[in-house]
């Protein structure tokens, strides 16, 4: 067994891209993982360390074939917030606009409902989702890339992160590592003050377009709360950036509006969206899908975003989309 450095220091890009390999491979003990992971969150991980780690991660992954394009949306989760699924939901919607959506999610780790609990409710099958993955994202334009399927270096790792219970590097590496590599994406953090240092990382790594978001009360996605910090990230660069709802002519609601729970829940809820039901976490998916129509290029402006958002939920497209998502997952 390998023996994790004292993780109190900083490493370099290079260097946290080897103990990471170490750490997926096996190579060293649950309970130095656990210490180690701990220990580097609570001073912070820094941008060489996310970048090298994801890169570790990329190495690791099974890819999957994706059109041109496509795009993700997706959260780092640990906000403690525990609300309901934004982004599945946001995923759906985008995908509904004509935009292919590669989602990549996880059961929950230290949240109620992860992306994958809530739609296995909802009758997806996980397994068959991952095994026609490249199917539905050509045809449909959306698929689910369930890191169990794509990510089998984790399968040590879920059980650390579980018990743990607290966010770590690993929250951050995910939405890095996404197996369809796409080159755009809304990525949510749940620290504002950490979005300049995670877009760093995201421009070591390389992409066309990706915004990385935290609402200021923490949230992991653009908050109907108040502020939001965004970094707009192209190309190896990125600006700093406020953004609030009324960018996007939406109202402005407490987090606790769209408080979620155990997947039975936050499957019930999404399903009520999607049959039109108004409100704030209607609100709150149209605010994250606008930012998410801006990255992959379908408009520019945060407003004209919500309404092709609306649209497709007015027109149950989002909702037709997972009917035969879920029936082309078999």
């Amino acid at each position: 067994m390998k023996r994790l450095p004292d993780a109190k220091q900083h490493l370099g890009e290079k260097e946290a891209e080897e103990v990471f390999g170490w750490i997926l491979d096996g190579e060293t003990s649950d309970e130095d993982v656990a210490r180690f992971l701990v220990d580097m969150s609570a001073r912070s991980e820094t941008s060489e360390e996310i970048a090298g780690a994801a890169r570790a991660l990329r190495t690791r992954l099974i890819p999957v074939e994706a059109p041109e394009g496509t795009v993700d949306c997706c959260g780092t989760g640990g906000d403690g917030h525990h609300t309901l699924n934004v982004s599945t939901a946001v995923s759906l919607v985008v995908a509904a606009c004509g935009v292919p959506v590669a989602k990549h999610g996880n059961r929950a780790a230290s949240s109620k409902s992860g992306a994958a609990d809530t739609l296995e409710v909802l009758g997806l099958d996980m397994e068959a989702a991952g095994k026609s993955a490249e199917k539905t994202l050509a045809e449909l334009g959306i698929c689910f890339l369930f890191a169990k399927n794509h990510h089998p270096a984790m399968g040590r790792i879920q059980p650390i992160r579980q018990k743990l219970g607290v966010r770590t590097i690993f929250n951050l590496m995910g939405p890095l590592s996404n197996p369809a590599g796409v080159r755009r994406q809304l990525i949510g953090i749940a620290r504002p003050a950490y979005v300049p240092i995670y877009a760093a990382a995201k421009a070591k790594l390389g992409t066309e377009r990706t915004f990385i978001a935290s609402g200021d009360e923490g949230l992991d996605e653009l908050s109907l709360a108040g502020g939001n910090e965004l970094a707009d990230v192209t190309g190896n660069d990125f600006e700093m950036r406020r953004v609030v709802a009324v960018q996007a002519n939406l109202p402005h609601s407490p987090v606790e509006a769209i408080r979620g729970g155990e997947p039975e829940h936050n499957a019930r809820a999404l399903e009520a969206l999607l049959s039109g039901t108004p409100g704030p976490y209607r609100d709150a998916v149209l605010f994250n899908a606008a930012a998410t129509l801006i990255v992959a290029g379908r408009t520019d402006d945060w407003t004209e975003g919500a309404e092709i958002a609306a649209e497709a939920l007015d027109s149950r497209k989002a909702k037709t989309l997972l009917e035969k998502w879920i029936a082309m997952a078999i």
